[in-house]
């Protein structure tokens, strides 16, 4: 009797095996972890803005609309829970990035708002922090590559045959991933240009 509950077992594992089961397990982990990255690097980025926004604010204070613009951007980040179990919900999924969407415009807009301001740029510690800003969003890019393959190869598993038979029986559904649109605008980091602009001719 226990060796045919052995015999069991193995061929059950084996059966799993070759049905995918294992292979969603692996994908949805990969994901998961990717997706972890992808959080971390847009809290990076998150967790500049403050000091950027105090230190444009020192050199130019009259620029309320932008820099209230950047500071309500964050907060309605920070507003969401992102863990992964967004990753199964395209409302919420599509609700973060529309608000991390958001907060790159922001930023861009600031950034056009401080070539205005020579003392600004050359500030060390605005030149520190534009230089932290430029690195995270590179690796939010490199984060957000790894995210995009590793939904890919999931999602395929979940429609081709005999494994789509496997996500129909372990309700295993296809996840979210960032769409084409925003993919183009995201995968541009800022530009950030130190040198001052010439003086004008007299």
């Amino acid at each position: 009797m226990r060796r045919f509950l052995t015999v069991l077992a193995t061929l059950a594992t084996l059966s799993l095996t070759n049905c995918g089961y294992n292979a969603f397990q692996s994908g949805d982990e990969q994901v998961k972890a990717n997706w972890s990255e992808v959080v971390n690097q847009y809290q990076r980025r998150s967790d500049l803005v403050p000091n950027l926004v105090n230190t444009v604010k020192g050199f130019a204070q009259q620029e309320k609309d932008v820099l209230l613009g950047v500071t309500n951007a964050r907060a309605k980040v920070g507003s969401i829970q992102a863990t992964p179990e967004i990753l199964n919900d395209p409302a919420q999924f599509q609700k973060f990035q529309a608000a991390q969407s958001e907060l790159s415009s922001a930023l861009s807009r600031l950034l056009v708002v401080t070539e205005n301001y020579p003392q600004l740029k050359s500030d060390a510690l605005f030149r520190d922090l534009m230089s932290q800003l430029e690195g995270t969003e590179n690796r939010i890019t490199v984060a957000r590559n790894r995210y995009i393959k590793s939904v890919q190869e999931y999602n395929v598993t979940v429609r081709s045959f005999p494994t789509n038979l496997t996500a129909m029986m372990f309700g295993f559904k296809e996840k979210a991933n960032f769409t084409v649109e925003n993919e183009r605008e995201i995968s541009t980091s800022p530009k950030v240009d130190f040198n001052p602009a010439p003086a004008p001719s007299k």
